[in-house]
């Protein structure tokens, strides 16, 4: 499905996209990031992305956004676990970028956080990122430069596994969005907006019943308001069918990515149950659901076993009152009609995915050899300030969280806010609790909790820590890892 040592990708819904773009390096713009014994190891994947705006259009709204590559999401990079990557990113934008690889505990240098971790990708210039990938799942890619995300920048980074031993048929890789941009605002717009309702709110002017809420996140389940939602960069009007179709009986494999700024989904197949696989690319124990529900950053793999017919994939906008979708139809089908999209399914409601469910395959499972210190941090601000920051501090004005390379650390994260946060450590994928928890890199917190997050301080650099809803991000709401000496 791909080429090693060429361009190569795949489209986001599963078909074939050559990678093109201008793949020139601007001198002082290229680091490589890896070990000494590698450095002159070939390249095996090489690609090329540009940033650019692009219309878009939204079951015949033709919005004017961004992307990569003329696409919302940009094409599916594809590699295997140990393979040298060389990503070139071409920024035709009138503002600076960057690339962040979500998940991927790579070199700090390739990080992808200006002014933490590399300078700004201006725009007219290029940069060129070069790494060899370390563990084989389901990743993505975005900026790291303001609410950039929220216009359509990001695309599926896919790393297939040598030893893979899931027997499937067939894959498909689904981006679930919530989309604003174009629709007679902007991201910033909509930031400002929420900013004048928490203002109003403290001054008791604000509808409290508007708000989207849900119990499953606690309460408040999200601040901004989106016109649509997206599956593959296409909304509930016009829904992507999985292609190919497979056959009545396959065993299929989907990849679920939320690139979404502000929303969590409730995923479900109308007429299957799926079994989950993997969490932020790392393998579980395997634990049989009806739905899941997605945090902002998040990946899930989930198998299913196909029935014949026609059959919905919902992806439920949580507290929203919307949603995306997809089709699911077996090759073959006798199924004329399409799937009713809007219906409410049985499996939307029935048993759903918890973290206290969530076991670590054997093989990836953390077993801390001597002493494991404790570092408790805390998420703090409100709605009516809109002051979201980790220990009371913006970033900028942040205390880094210092860490000793090769010492063992539990990160105990305690959300002493009324809303939830999906929080993303950069450069580690830490354990879910001190014994046994999946490997996660983003973590849902709700209201009054607090997650602890067993982490082997193995990858020096400056790892930034943070919320995943851009608009708390924006605000400040992130803090660094930093190893001392590095």
């Amino acid at each position: 499905m791909y080429s090693r040592r060429g361009v190569l990708s795949l489209g986001a819904a599963g078909s074939a996209c050559v990678l093109t773009g201008r793949a020139r390096r601007t001198v002082g713009r290229f680091a490589t990031a890896l070990p000494a014994d590698r450095r002159q190891a070939p390249v095996d994947v090489v690609a090329s992305y540009r940033a650019e705006r692009v219309e878009l259009d939204l079951a015949g709204r033709v919005v004017s956004t961004w992307g990569y590559n003329g696409t919302v999401p940009g094409p599916t990079l594809r590699a295997r676990a140990g393979d040298v990557v060389e990503v070139t990113i071409d920024n035709a934008l009138n503002e600076a970028t960057s690339i962040h690889w979500h998940g991927l505990a790579i070199d700090n240098a390739m990080d992808g956080v200006p002014g933490l971790t590399q300078d700004d990708i201006a725009p007219g210039t290029a940069f060129t990122y070069r790494f060899e990938v370390p563990d084989a799942g389901t990743y993505w890619f975005h900026p790291h430069h303001g609410l950039q995300l929220e216009h359509g920048l990001y695309a599926p980074f896919i790393i297939d596994d040598p030893d893979d031993d899931l027997d499937v048929d067939a894959e498909y890789v689904l981006v679930l969005d919530d989309w604003l941009d174009g629709f007679g605002s902007t991201p910033e717009d909509e930031l400002e907006r929420i900013r004048t309702m928490g203002t109003e709110m403290g001054a008791g002017g604000h509808d409290m019943s508007t708000m989207a809420t849900s119990p499953l996140l606690g309460g408040d389940a999200g601040d901004a308001v989106y016109p649509m939602h997206l599956i593959n960069g296409r909304p509930l009007e016009d829904p992507p069918t999985l292609e190919p179709q497979p056959r009545p009986g396959d065993r299929i494999r989907l990849r679920v990515i939320n690139a979404g700024g502000d929303t969590a989904y409730r995923v479900a197949v109308g007429g299957h149950r799926m079994t989950v696989t993997h969490t932020d690319g790392f393998p579980i124990q395997p634990i049989d659901i009806d739905a899941l529900l997605i945090g902002m950053g998040e990946r899930y793999d989930v198998t299913i076993e196909v029935v014949d017919g026609a059959w919905p994939v919902i992806a439920l906008a949580e507290g929203k009152g919307a949603r995306a979708a997809a089709i699911l139809r077996t090759r073959g089908s006798t199924a004329t009609s399409t799937p009713d999209l809007t219906a409410d399914i049985d499996e939307l409601d029935g048993s759903w995915l918890r973290y206290a469910d969530l076991r670590g395959a054997d093989r990836v499972v953390l077993e801390p050899a001597g002493e494991v210190r404790t570092q408790r941090v805390t998420l703090t601000g409100d709605m009516m300030k809109f002051d979201w920051a980790f220990d009371g501090r913006a970033y900028g004005d942040h205390q880094p969280i210092e860490v000793d390379e090769g010492e063992w650390v539990l990160l105990a994260v305690e959300n002493a806010t009324t809303m939830w946060h999906p929080i993303h450590l950069h450069g580690h994928t830490p354990q879910l609790g001190r014994t046994g928890g999946a490997r996660k890199d983003t973590v849902n917190i709700l209201p009054n909790n607090t997650v602890e997050l067993l982490m082997h301080a193995t990858n020096p650099g400056q790892w930034m820590l943070h919320c995943h809803n851009a608009y708390h991000l924006e605000t400040g709401m992130a803090t660094v890892l930093s190893y001392r000496g590095s």
